[in-house]
């Protein structure tokens, strides 16, 4: 007897359901595990490190193995993974490749803080690395499975963005919200302000006008965030607004920043897109770029449009007005 799905396939194309589904049953499965914390074994003590340098942990081998094997016979014919050095052949003919951070924020797991999936489809050609080295608006999906104190998917088939939470009762992933939209205004921002003396002057600028508050040229007081787990970071942006920043920087191989265009930033630009957003490198619209190498990366700023559009005005300041703390910025002149 066939299984029965674990998500409703109601509002999921139809040809896509089978790879959706064996998402959602390792997501199931990881979020059981996650749950037993310590009493699950030791999940958060490094095994290796991958491609990027990154430490890996233990569930983030143990999440890499699962997906994979799950996705055999879904149609899916290339796998890329943020854990694998190359991408790789599972159903041949598939017509998807899929590309997956199998457990992004995985340093925080010691520590219970959501941490999630995050997973892109792109149709498959008939080569592993052209199927993903593409313009990112040639997604069919993308999305996020975040494991905290609810489990949720949230994915977009490019037609709005739905929201399903696990019901721990039934072991299923339910509807909650078939067209997902994010706050037009926020006075909430996200950056790791511990790397501010590298950050690019522009950056440094919108950054210090926000914290200027009700005193500065912004004329109202913000808030920061940083949770350090992309997951969380895009759940928070998506259910209230705000702006989340990782930019290049001046350290030794971060002029990039350290996130991956196809694991992390091509599916997450697609959702704040398709919820009302805006997610740019800082200037120029993530879905119109292309990855150079499997596991390129780019900088990445998203969330509120009037947010995001004001760090790409920051960015076409005079040198002079960007360098001055507080200054006036052209920006704010009648």
């Amino acid at each position: 007897m066939a299984e029965q799905p674990i998500i409703s396939p109601e509002h999921i194309p139809a040809e896509l359901s089978a790879p959706i589904d064996a998402l959602c049953r390792v997501g199931r499965d990881l979020a059981h595990r996650i749950a037993r914390g310590p009493l699950g074994g030791s999940l958060g003590h490094e095994v290796g490190s991958n491609i990027g340098g990154d430490g890996q942990k233990a569930l983030d081998i143990l999440a890499d193995d699962a997906f994979e094997a799950a996705l055999a016979g879904s149609g899916v014919r290339w796998y890329a993974s943020e854990e694998q050095d190359e991408a790789i052949e599972i159903d041949k003919g598939g017509p998807f490749a899929l590309a997956i951070d199998p457990l992004d924020g995985s340093s925080n797991i010691d520590v219970n803080v959501s941490i999630g999936t995050i997973f892109s489809i792109f149709p498959a050609k008939d080569e592993a690395n052209p199927s993903f080295l593409r313009p990112a608006n040639e997604q069919l999906a993308g999305g996020y499975i975040i494991y905290g104190p609810q489990t949720a998917l949230i994915v977009t088939f490019g037609n709005g963005v739905q929201s399903y939470v696990l019901d721990p009762e039934t072991n299923t992933f339910v509807l909650t919200d078939k067209a997902l939209t994010m706050p037009e205004t926020s006075t909430e921002f996200a950056i790791n302000a511990s790397n501010y003396r590298h950050w690019p002057k522009p950056v440094r600028a919108y950054i210090d006008d926000c914290l200027a508050g009700a005193d500065g040229p912004r004329e109202q007081n913000f808030n920061m965030r940083w949770v350090a787990s992309l997951v969380a970071e895009t759940h928070r942006i998506l259910s209230r607004g705000g702006i989340f920043l990782y930019p290049g920087d001046s350290r030794k191989g971060y002029a990039k920043g350290r996130l991956r265009m196809i694991y992390e930033c091509a599916p997450i630009a697609m959702l704040i897109e398709q919820a009302g957003g805006t997610a740019t490198d800082g200037i120029d619209r993530i879905l119109g770029q292309s990855a150079e190498e499997l596991h390129g990366r780019t900088p990445f700023v998203f969330g509120t449009s009037e947010m995001v559009d004001r760090v790409r005005a920051y960015n076409d300041l005079p040198d002079e007005e960007v360098s001055a703390l507080f200054g006036t910025r052209g920006l704010f002149r009648a």
